[in-house]
């Protein structure tokens, strides 16, 4: 496995981290095929099999169900230093409503993030980004959400920032004030590239979201679409990491295969 540092913040990512939305939320996805949330018994061994492949990117949010919590009950035996913990403030999501909320405010970043320490079982957060609902430029410049990540930073409770933005420009300002953006990029969506080539000039990270287009890709239009997917996404220099949200031990050591016949 290859690792990225993200800007100058001290924080290594694996080249292919683990998204875990499937494991705490089924309600409300926009995955192809239904799944079944996995056991804490799969859950460990999926999180063995990270270990194994060198993957040490987790990435979590209060958007994704109780995924979160699971997380800081299974990982508590981990060294923790072992796990870079990436989690995000903006969005919640109510499991017995099935609806997302979002609040933005600087006293609603601050809680989110204390509440992901508590639930995490940690003190610090490697990586915090702020979910966006959509209105990037709003949540950043009058919102001021970065800046509210930001002071936690300075307090240590944050070792890098960024934004889950959804446009160029939020993307591009995101980056202009944190650490890092993520961003959505795959075979089926690339109109996002001005912010990874925009992150490559600055020294900025980047990670991806829906990778593999949430599993629409299809096979009949190209042969091998992951292998495919990850050539096109590891070819753009500003590529901290690619996302992969997957709860199948067959499928992951498949993608890392894959990503490193393209590395090697």
């Amino acid at each position: 496995m290859i690792y990225s540092e993200i800007a100058n913040t001290g924080v290594q990512v694996s080249k292919i981290g683990l998204g875990t939305v499937k494991i705490g939320r089924d309600q409300g996805v926009k995955y192809p095929g239904s799944f079944k949330i996995p056991s804490d018994r799969q859950v460990l061994s999926l999180l063995s099999v990270c270990r194994e492949l060198g993957i040490n990117l987790i990435d979590t949010a209060p958007a994704y169900g109780n995924s979160e919590q699971r997380l800081g009950q299974l990982l508590s035996t981990s060294d923790r230093q072992q796990w870079t913990i990436c989690s995000k403030a903006g969005e919640s999501f109510d499991n017995h409503s099935g609806l997302s909320s979002f609040d933005f405010s600087q006293q609603g970043i601050i809680d989110s993030v204390e509440r992901s320490l508590t639930r995490l079982n940690t003190d610090y957060l490697d990586i915090v980004m702020i979910h966006s609902n959509g209105d990037d430029l709003k949540i950043i410049e009058q919102d001021l959400a970065l800046q509210t990540l930001q002071k936690l930073q300075r307090q240590g409770k944050i070792r890098a920032t960024g934004m889950s933005t959804k446009s160029v420009a939020g993307g591009i300002a995101a980056l202009q004030q944190a650490d890092c953006a993520m961003v959505t990029f795959n075979l089926a969506e690339q109109s996002e590239l001005a912010v990874i080539q925009y992150a490559a000039q600055h020294n900025k990270g980047i990670f991806i979201k829906k990778a593999f287009a949430s599993g629409h890709l299809s096979r009949s239009e190209i042969s091998d679409p992951i292998l495919a997917s990850l050539k096109l996404i590891f070819a753009q220099a500003g590529v901290s990491s690619a996302v992969i949200g997957t709860i199948n031990e067959k499928n992951l050591r498949e993608n890392v295969a894959k990503y490193l016949q393209l590395s090697a």
